[in-house]
């Protein structure tokens, strides 16, 4: 490719526990990647972000978009911070290399990381890097599993809380009684005829919130945890 007439693109992406974790902004992924298009004498149109999303899959705003222009033709070259900025898994990492970059000659260039995706070698080398991204995640998910057993043998709630209940200071899952009347309430205006937008109006609340409330199945919710709990203990 001539140097002078490259079309490059960026591509950025972090979540929200990454950049707390490893401080790999948004803004700090864009800036070495411009450096290096400048570097290199490329024009790079555009930087497309995914901000607050995981690298789990490719069912994402940017990752749709950067593939829209792949398999339209319409740039050379797609730069990234690094190989899991775009994807975690190999499997998304081999359906981009041989479906979309190799078949439509795109070149796929990282600012951390040295590769080529033109030879074979390069190519070996950026799978060997997937796998390393695919095992990271795996490895992560697993601690999850892990930190989410250590909750539920120690008897404390994990995930969204129950809609009428809150978490105490010893972690535990109790009764918020005035959340519970709010909702004993609106199932009872409800069930008189009133409409959830008067429902609405008589609680001070958003028309979406009474639908919550109208519906919310708190004591099955909380059940089907305790049942739960119970089995991973009884276990």
């Amino acid at each position: 490719m001539n140097a002078h007439t490259t079309r490059a693109v960026g591509y950025v992406r972090v979540s929200t526990e990454e950049q707390a974790r490893e401080g790999i902004s948004i803004e700090a992924q864009e800036e070495r990647i411009r450096a290096l298009a400048a570097a290199k004498g490329w024009n790079l149109s555009n930087v497309i972000k995914d901000a607050g999303f995981s690298g789990k899959n490719l069912n994402r705003p940017g990752a749709k978009a950067l593939l829209d222009i792949c398999l339209g033709a319409g740039t050379d070259v797609v730069i990234v911070y690094k190989v899991d900025r775009i994807t975690r898994k190999q499997k998304d990492l081999w359906f981009l290399l041989e479906e979309v970059f190799e078949a439509k000659r795109v070149g796929f260039v990282s600012v951390t990381e040295a590769f080529d995706t033109t030879t074979a070698a390069g190519k070996a080398f950026l799978g060997m890097l997937g796998t390393f991204a695919q095992l990271e995640r795996d490895l992560v998910s697993e601690r999850t599993r892990e930190a989410l057993n250590h909750k539920r043998t120690k008897g404390e709630w994990f995930g969204r809380l129950p809609t009428g209940f809150r978490m105490n200071e010893a972690g535990k899952l109790e009764e918020d009684l005035a959340a519970l009347k709010m909702i004993a309430r609106a199932k009872r205006l409800r069930r008189e005829g009133a409409s959830y937008g008067d429902i609405s109006r008589a609680l001070g609340r958003p028309k979406t919130t009474i639908y919550k409330l109208v519906n919310a199945h708190r004591k099955s919710r909380k059940s089907d945890y305790c049942r739960e709990l119970s089995d991973v203990v009884v276990r």
